[in-house]
């Protein structure tokens, strides 16, 4: 099974740039933000379904645009609102890179 028709399908399309606002792809990747379950964490609102640390999201992505080997300046981009990459890993099935997920976070630009 290929995850490339599913993220197609029902993902969200992002962009990648570079840090001097150079595109570098296009992709279609579920972005949603991340929760937690307990009350260990200060900062953040309480939800039905738990914890939203705001600002912080889960990636999952295709693994054509491996973000573990990208420059530390590229951002993502989806529905205008832009995210750093804080930490992302490739998921293996055999020998074969599946798909990527990374924990991204909200970037707040000064106006």
């Amino acid at each position: 099974m290929n995850i490339l028709p599913i993220l197609n399908k029902y993902g969200r399309k992002a962009c990648l740039f570079d840090r001097q606002d150079v595109l570098i792809g296009e992709l279609y990747a579920f972005i949603q933000p991340l929760r937690y379950k307990n009350k260990m964490y200060l900062d953040g609102v309480n939800t039905q379904i738990g914890f939203n640390n705001q600002g912080h999201y889960l990636y999952i992505g295709p693994p054509d645009h491996d973000l573990t080997e990208i420059d530390s300046g590229v951002y993502l981009a989806c529905n205008g609102t832009k995210y750093k990459i804080d930490r992302a890993e490739v998921v293996y099935k055999g020998n074969e890179k599946y798909y990527v997920w990374a924990i991204i976070r909200e970037i707040v630009e000064e106006s």
